[in-house]
């Protein structure tokens, strides 16, 4: 079957990319398991992450990334009800671990979900079949485009548990930096759809007025500045509720420095590094809460999926290649020349 498959690590991975033609099928799916037929596939910057190497992980080459898709479910293993095939699906690369048992280990009530992605930890969805936990799956419509669903799972997912977590309200004020990607176009989505009032940043004004005719009352275009003045001036010097922040470094001290009292950092990633300066007097006096948010669960995945089936949210597609095309794919994601998600059809 015809596969994009990273031959090797490198940087730039654009040249390290290839399309196969004769990778191997994924053989029958095991015990809550599906194979899917892929109709569209999505790339997200985790797919770049596993073309450099990802520290912590021995990941050997060539493999298949990929941890976006809509397909149809072709067979099932055992133990899933046989009404699963045929159906239309998305996926949730999050796959959870089960919790190590060890008799000294304190109670593990406060403990976060351990995930492994599809696509990183294992072979994923850029090819034309692949293999997935029923558990993981959600039904999309027939009439959804096939590009749309494919590109609104992680992403979508990934906004609606980190909103979830920073407890984003119906009318409240919310920043996203560096709109443009997907995890950030689809937090604008989901802020608009809740009624919130929404400021965005952007190094690009062309991505500002994209924004800004999704729904973004305010586009702040960063220079390296202080914008954190001209954030709280919009809000009439109140700060914002919630900052949606997934640059790190870069931007982190700005969203701090934007929030009002009690308001919420959220993080679901760091392009711009990790080492970022705080201000922690500011963390304390007004009563800050900083908090990371990786994916989500299974149950969040059907609970946006239902939103995205219903027309209440929807992703932003930059732009859809052939699988032949995918030299021009990952060369666009790898200069960051999108707004919203890139996509593959098969």
């Amino acid at each position: 079957m015809r596969a994009i498959v990273v031959e090797r690590q490198g940087s730039p991975v654009t040249p390290n990319v290839s399309l196969r033609t004769d990778w191997p099928e994924p053989g029958s799916p095991g015990r809550g398991e599906a194979v899917i037929r892929a109709e569209a596939t999505a790339l997200n910057h985790m797919d770049l992450w596993v073309g450099r190497g990802i520290a912590g992980l021995n990941l050997t080459y060539p493999r298949v990334s990929g941890c976006d898709a809509c397909g149809v479910v072709e067979s099932v293993g055992e133990g899933v009800e046989g009404s699963w095939v045929g159906r239309r699906v998305i996926v949730n690369a999050a796959v959870r671990q089960a919790e190590r048992e060890v008799p000294d280990d304190p109670p593990g009530g406060t403990l976060a979900a351990n995930y492994e992605l599809i696509g990183e930890h294992r072979h994923g969805m850029l090819a034309e079949r692949f293999v997935a936990p029923v558990s993981n799956l959600a039904v999309v419509g027939e009439g959804v485009e096939a590009s749309s669903a494919a590109a609104f799972g992680l992403c979508g997912l990934t906004a609606y548990s980190m909103m979830r977590k920073a407890g984003v309200r119906p009318g409240a004020c919310v920043l996203i930096t560096g709109i443009g990607g997907g995890v950030a176009t689809a937090a604008l989505s989901l802020a608009v759809w809740m009624g919130c009032s929404v400021a965005v940043t952007s190094r690009h004004r062309w991505k500002l007025e994209r924004a800004a005719g999704l729904g973004a009352a305010l586009g702040v275009h960063d220079e390296g500045q202080d914008w954190s003045r001209e954030v709280r001036a919009w809000t009439g010097k109140r700060g914002v509720d919630v900052a949606i922040d997934s640059s790190g470094k870069a931007t982190h001290l700005n969203c701090v420095k934007s929030l009002a009292r009690g308001g919420v950092y959220a993080t679901p990633g760091c392009t711009s590094g990790p080492d970022a300066v705080t201000d922690l007097a500011r963390v304390f006096w007004n009563q800050l809460r900083i908090v990371g948010s990786t994916m989500g669960s299974n149950e969040e995945f059907r609970e946006v999926a239902a939103l995205f089936r219903a027309g209440r949210v929807s992703p932003v597609v930059d732009r859809v290649y052939r699988a032949e095309q995918f030299g021009e794919a990952y060369a666009r994601l790898e200069g960051g020349e999108q707004f919203g998600k890139i996509v593959v059809r098969w």
